[in-house]
């Protein structure tokens, strides 16, 4: 009798250390699923490149990354002459910021001038803010606009015109996305449209709550 009720103990604590096993796996599991969350755009979490900026706003302040902690950012680099890319992005994103809805005031959008020699402060100012009041235009001379570029592999490049002010820049199409916390977390594709851009602004703003 002695034997068998030590035989059904050892039997009910392996029982129970296979129950635990099982619930840590779980777990854990569950805690990886959780722990990356699910971006539709490019994830570029830990990459070593963009690390900051120093540049002049639309509004004649300097601006720094540092300035907009607390907020997810999204970068854009174009020029207020190009035809296409930059004004359908900046559209596609003043569409972002009306979808998110309140979630839009904890989230800044910078637009970073590569036309150095035609984007002055008066033209940003009237341009960025048609898209929405809260986007930002930033911009430097050409040292700053280089400098900055670089920081972020970023490549653009003059293209003669018909007359030395007509040229056009041929420049990467692409945004970046900061966290809260100021670190560079995504890569959006142009064309990429609105929805997918909430999605993943939405789950950095419920990361950083």
């Amino acid at each position: 009798m002695i034997h068998l009720h030590r035989r059904l103990t050892a039997f009910a604590q392996r029982a129970h250390l296979a129950s635990w096993a099982l619930a840590l796996a779980f777990g854990l599991a569950l805690a990886g699923c959780q722990g990356k969350p699910e971006f539709r755009n490019t994830d570029v979490t830990g990459a070593e490149f963009g690390g900051d900026l120093a540049l002049t706003g639309h509004d004649g302040k300097p601006h720094t990354l540092a300035d907009f902690r607390g907020k997810a950012v999204v970068i854009f680099f174009g020029y207020t002459q190009c035809p296409d890319v930059c004004p359908t992005t900046l559209a596609e994103l003043a569409e972002v910021m009306k979808q998110l809805g309140p979630d839009a005031d904890r989230v800044q959008v910078l637009f970073v001038s590569v036309d150095p020699e035609r984007d002055t402060q008066e033209l940003l100012a009237h341009y960025v803010p048609a898209f929405d009041p809260r986007f930002l235009g930033l911009y430097g001379d050409a040292e700053a606009t280089a400098r900055t570029a670089k920081t972020f592999r970023v490549f653009y490049q003059k293209v003669p015109g018909k007359t030395p002010d007509s040229y056009t820049v041929d420049h990467t199409a692409g945004s970046y996305v900061y966290d809260t916390q100021g670190k560079l977390r995504l890569f959006i594709k142009h064309g990429t449209g609105p929805e997918p851009i909430v999605h993943d602004l939405r789950l950095l703003l419920k990361e950083a709550a």
